[in-house]
């Protein structure tokens, strides 16, 4: 998994929860609200039974935002077809399902030669013991907190044992989140030992998106800090 220094505290709004239509303003928007990168949600009506966007428009958003991390979240069938367009359109790190791919070394060594972070996400009913067999092809691990592909789900708080479990056997891991995460669920997150924190419509709909990004950054890094002085 990742090299040998502790994860650092990065907040990545969902782009998906902002307004489309004018989808490069909100993006600068959002970085200037302080936001590390970005999460971009590629459905393919498959995999989840919603439709989004593809490489076209992350090809489109790159000369926009030339310096932004991009990370990928593909819940998608068949992972490895869209290895190589995402990382021609300029993606930073592609995020596949577990549940959707059979050969996982292969794919993340495509990943990897395309040159980009090589993330694994797990629905809320896969057990974190699945990926532990290929731990150290990994960059990144997802834990989703609802399941893809539907809006309006409230967080499940008893996903955060994966967190911990993750932590606790790689601590120098980046761990994602993603799902229901905002200011009133941050604290359980942090504490379990999330270090990338996705949030859609609680960072997108706020009147000031700054506070809320200040305010989910506070959280982890307080939690951070507290982890390494246990230790």
């Amino acid at each position: 998994m990742s090299g040998h220094t502790h994860p650092c505290c990065k907040i990545g709004p969902s782009i998906l929860c902002a307004d489309l239509s004018c989808l490069a303003d909100e993006c600068r928007k959002m970085i200037h609200s302080g936001a590390d990168y970005l999460h971009l949600d590629v459905m393919d009506g498959h995999f989840v039974p919603n439709l989004t966007f593809g490489h076209p428009i992350v090809k489109c958003l790159r000369p926009k935002m030339p310096d932004i991390y991009f990370d990928m979240h593909m819940m998608v069938q068949n992972p490895e077809r869209w290895v190589e367009s995402m990382a021609d359109a300029g993606a930073n790190q592609y995020t596949f399902h577990v549940e959707a791919c059979e050969d996982i070394p292969a794919l993340c060594r495509k990943i990897q030669e395309s040159g980009m972070r090589v993330g694994v996400g797990l629905k809320p009913g896969t057990p974190v013991e699945t990926i532990l067999p290929y731990s150290d092809l990994f960059d990144v691990v997802l834990i989703m907190t609802v399941e893809p592909g539907f809006g309006g789900q409230s967080f499940m708080e008893d996903m955060m044992s994966k967190v911990q479990y993750l932590r606790t056997n790689f601590p120098y891991l980046d761990i994602e989140v993603d799902g229901g995460v905002g200011p009133n669920t941050i604290d359980v997150v942090a504490e379990a030992g999330a270090n990338m924190i996705v949030s859609g419509t609680a960072i997108t709909g706020a009147s000031d998106p700054s506070q809320v990004i200040a305010l989910l950054r506070n959280s982890v890094e307080n939690a951070i800090q507290k982890s390494q002085l246990e230790r």
